[in-house]
């Protein structure tokens, strides 16, 4: 099925060891912005199934045998553990399940989904224009991924409220995508905008949608 109006919803690492109560735990800051996510995250495959626009899902296995050297080095100077393992609890789909013909890219310990085998092909194939983003973490997979977009000709959309960042205050991440990437901010809320594609004098017209406020003028980093 081809995005409608070359537009396809993108659900970046939807997955227990990024979604539970364990990470949640691990995210810091209020314990229930993680849970909020993802739970907006899964609904709006919903909506956007309901609405005719493609559902693509993006996941991540990170076994040490797919780590590079410098993954693996990063992992043992900070202490991390593996995430999302191969065939463990943890890297199971959370809270949603792809549909019998939806597409899952499989990320093996990189954060873009372009690199993931066969990503960008489909897109291509399916003539798509925009990508769509819902997932985690904004300042990670989510900005990677939306900043390879960027650069190889797609618009960039963030559904604000179905994601949330690991590391960087939200409104920094969000400010600097829409400055860069010239990422549309906007919400599950506005289908109109997010699952159609606009024309030219629509994008200009209307303003992005932040759930945010204004980007602070310094800011720190938050979580290790």
């Amino acid at each position: 099925m081809s995005g409608a109006g070359g537009v396809v919803l993108v659900v970046v690492d939807l997955q227990n060891d990024f979604c539970d109560a364990s990470a949640a735990a691990r995210h810091g800051g209020d314990p229930g912005v993680l849970a909020e996510a993802a739970g907006a995250a899964a609904g709006v495959v919903e909506q956007a199934r309901a609405a005719g626009v493609e559902v693509v899902f993006v996941r991540f296995l990170g076994d040490v045998e797919h780590q590079g050297p410098s993954w693996r080095r990063r992992d043992r100077v900070l202490g991390k553990r593996a995430k999302c393992v191969s065939g463990s609890r943890g890297a199971e789909f959370h809270g949603v399940v792809p549909a019998v013909g939806e597409a899952v890219f499989t990320k093996y310990a990189c954060f873009d989904a372009f690199l993931a085998e066969g990503f960008e092909r489909h897109l291509r194939e399916r003539g798509v224009v925009r990508l769509v983003f819902a997932g985690v973490f904004t300042d990670v997979c989510v900005d990677s991924t939306a900043r390879t977009a960027f650069q190889k000709g797609f618009e960039v959309s963030v559904l604000t409220d179905c994601t949330t960042p690991l590391h960087l205050p939200e409104p920094l991440v969000l400010s600097f995508m829409e400055r860069v990437y010239g990422a549309r901010l906007t919400t599950r809320a506005d289908p109109e905008l997010w699952a159609a594609r606009p024309s030219t004098e629509e994008e200009s017209s209307r303003p992005s949608v932040r759930r945010t406020g204004p980007v602070p003028v310094t800011a720190e980093w938050t979580r290790e």
